[in-house]
């Protein structure tokens, strides 16, 4: 009978496997990211505006990218988050996406965070958005 226990017990243990994802997302840091945006600014004022999206520099990893998803506002580390950071590794905007400039080319959707085409193993990495009047405040 112990042996049956013991027999049981080995099957749920070795058929319980460790979520594996955090370990495959391991290329960005935790950088700080804290800034306000003035959308009455030119450089800012197309976020007035549903899927126009905007690249804020020196935040996070490469920088942040926010984009007006409509019911309200979402935003981006600008680094590709499924490989080593290299200079390439900087997301561009396209469209309503974000593409990696290194030769594997990735792709996301600033609506969502998730890839593109490509079934990747990490998602965008998102930082909080307070909108509060014709601004808005992104933190981590």
């Amino acid at each position: 009978m112990k042996q049956l226990f013991l027999f049981i017990g080995l099957i749920f243990i070795t058929a319980c496997s460790k979520n594996n994802s955090d370990e495959n997302c391991k290329f960005l840091v935790n950088a700080a990211v804290n800034v306000t945006v003035n959308m009455n600014l030119p450089q800012y004022n197309q976020l007035q505006f549903t899927s126009n999206s905007v690249y804020i520099a020196n935040q996070g990893n490469k920088g942040v990218i926010v984009i007006n998803v409509g019911n309200g506002y979402r935003a981006w580390d600008a680094a590709d988050p499924n490989h080593e950071q290299q200079p390439c590794s900087l997301l561009t905007i396209t469209g309503a996406n974000a593409v990696c400039g290194c030769v594997d080319a990735n792709k996301y959707s600033l609506f969502t965070g998730g890839s593109v085409g490509t079934q990747l193993p990490c998602g965008l990495k998102e930082y909080r958005v307070t909108v509060s009047g014709n601004s808005l405040h992104i933190t981590n």
